[in-house]
């Protein structure tokens, strides 16, 4: 059986439940989310949301910051519309309930804090809890809207395309491709479900748990990068992958990250003997970009041989660090350390891709009525750097962009199947009796990718990466198809195209810039490399 909705969300994180609330006014929706619903990277964000709201900030200020972050290679139309449009998103996020710290009576009297990168302070925060209260207050929103229908404990395994070309009313060729929905698998029966779509957006997060060490949940497998990409879809930059500075050092921890926004208040990044070692790499010291900070503590790692270093601010008033970072103190006093007494110990990790699916200004992919919004998308602001605290505003800006396009695409399709589908089909499949394949090829590849393709790099190593991944890719496509689909299949899939794509495009970027260090190519070389690395599947 065929599913019908007009709006097909896949994801559950600012950037789709924003876009959801919005179309929800015109047509029924179906959030598809592999978890709970609450469970997405946004709910983990800390540190805040970029944005001018301060008399001493301008958006020429804001948009000079990104552009520096991004090292030369960011769009500056998108990074003007980003920038322009912030404030509206985040008024309009507070309107809807999210509860912000302010320092006035004002509508928009808020708090604002200092974040690596940024000229002066403008970070409207939550205290160190920001990405939950948005999540927390779309999804009261979402659950309690008639038109939407939230699927929990789904996973969307591929997208469903066709391809056409109309002349006259007739069809002559096949050579347009446009979306018309997914392949989902229900994960509590077991079942593989059709969904037609009028449109179909991508929300999916982004990919970091490709990597061994990573600041994310286990569900950031780049799904949406991959199903786009298998289906057609440009991908972009994916070479730039974000490794936070300071994420937790600590067996029991796994992936808790010390929000950017301690560095903000004044936190010093020392070694084992006490050392202030980030005024060797930048004036800027710790509160330099984060390609910087985190190449830095990668040196500092490799010449001392130590396990980390450490982040302090136990110099600052001890109450004012419990009021300003209360999730973060009370999590360092479960693992033993008190930060308001002693250096807490950190490593850098994957954080964030700044690469994903290639859009326009509105979210619009190449493949038509499939839009991407989020960190799955590649929108040209970031370029090779995220600059703290922009996720969350291209978020907010993008889903508001891609309601109003496909709402005008949408009402040239209206709901009507035009397009015939077909069934999932499990013929000479069986169940898998061989698990370990899909936890062993899961270990190897984050594996890799943290020793072949992380902070520093080199042909050398992405070489041996590319060819381990090859074969990986193969062992993979053969279980797929022999065996029934499971969600852990899924992501291990998704998670080797990912890989492969990550590799592809840094074996194709010969320089360095931003988060992409090749140490054969150690210069910025702008008459070659100024622009953007895209890759297409090819059929």
């Amino acid at each position: 059986m065929i599913k019908k909705t007009d709006f097909l969300v896949i994801g559950s994180g600012i950037a789709g439940l924003s876009y959801a609330l919005k179309v929800a006014a015109f047509g029924k929706v179906t959030i598809v989310t592999k978890k709970k619903i609450q469970k997405s990277n946004t709910a983990l964000a800390q540190g805040g949301v970029a944005a001018v709201f301060s008399e001493l900030d301008s958006f020429d200020l804001h948009i000079q910051d990104t552009l520096d972050a991004g090292d030369g290679l960011c769009t500056r139309e998108v990074v003007k519309m980003v920038v322009e449009n912030g404030p509206k998103r985040i008024m309009e996020l507070a309107r809807q309930g999210a509860h912000f710290n302010m320092a006035g009576d004002g509508e928009s009297d808020f708090a604002l804090g200092q974040e690596g990168g940024h000229s002066v302070k403008r970070i409207v925060f939550a205290q160190d809890l920001t990405g939950k209260e948005i999540e927390d207050t779309l999804v009261a929103k979402v659950e309690e809207n008639e038109n939407i229908t939230i699927l929990e404990d789904h996973i969307a395994v591929d997208l469903i395309t066709f391809s056409t070309s109309v002349r006259n009313g007739l069809v002559v060729t096949q050579t347009e491709n446009l979306c018309c929905g997914a392949y989902v698998l229900n994960n509590e029966t077991g079942e593989i479900e059709t969904f037609y779509s009028g449109i179909t957006l991508l929300a999916t997060g982004g990919a970091s748990k490709v990597y061994l060490y990573t600041s994310n949940p286990d569900i950031a497998t780049g799904d949406g990068i991959a199903m786009a990409y298998r289906a057609g879809a440009s991908v972009a930059n994916l070479e730039f992958v974000q490794f936070h500075p300071t994420c937790l050092y600590h067996p029991e921890a796994k992936n808790f990250l010390i929000s950017e926004a301690v560095r903000g208040e004044g936190a010093r990044l020392i070694d084992e003997q006490g050392r202030r070692f980030m005024e060797d790499y930048s004036p800027d010291k710790e509160l330099a970009c984060r390609d910087v900070v985190a190449r830095a503590i990668d040196n500092e790692l490799k010449k001392t041989g130590a396990d980390s270093v450490f982040l302090d601010i136990s110099h600052l008033d001890a109450a004012f660090i419990k009021q300003r970072f209360p999730n973060i103190y009370a999590r360092c006093l479960e693992y033993g350390i008190d930060m308001t007494k002693e250096p807490i110990p950190v490593v850098p990790a994957a954080h964030y891709m700044c690469g994903g699916v290639a859009t326009d200004l509105n979210g619009k992919t190449d493949v038509q009525r499939l839009y991407a919004v989020g960190e799955t998308a590649c929108t040209g602001l970031h370029g090779a750097n995220r600059l703290a605290s922009n996720s969350l505003l291209e978020a907010l800006v993008y889903s508001h962009n891609a309601y109003k396009t496909s709402l005008e695409e949408f009402k040239t399709i209206g709901n009507k199947i035009t397009v015939t589908l077909d069934l999932w089909d499990e013929t000479n499949t069986t169940d898998s009796d061989e698990a370990i394949v899909v936890s062993h090829n899961w270990d190897e590849i984050r594996r890799l990718m943290w020793n072949y393709v992380g902070i520093v790099r080199s042909d050398k190593r992405l070489q041996r990466a590319k060819r381990r991944i090859e074969n990986i890719q193969q062992e993979i496509n053969e279980y797929y198809w022999d065996f029934k689909v499971t969600a852990d299949l899924i992501e291990l899939r998704n998670l080797a195209t990912v890989a492969q794509l990550i590799i592809e495009a840094a074996l194709v970027r010969k320089e360095s810039r931003g988060l992409h260090y090749n140490i054969e190519y150690p210069n910025r070389d702008d008459l070659n490399w100024r622009h953007h690395t895209n890759l297409k599947k090819q059929f």
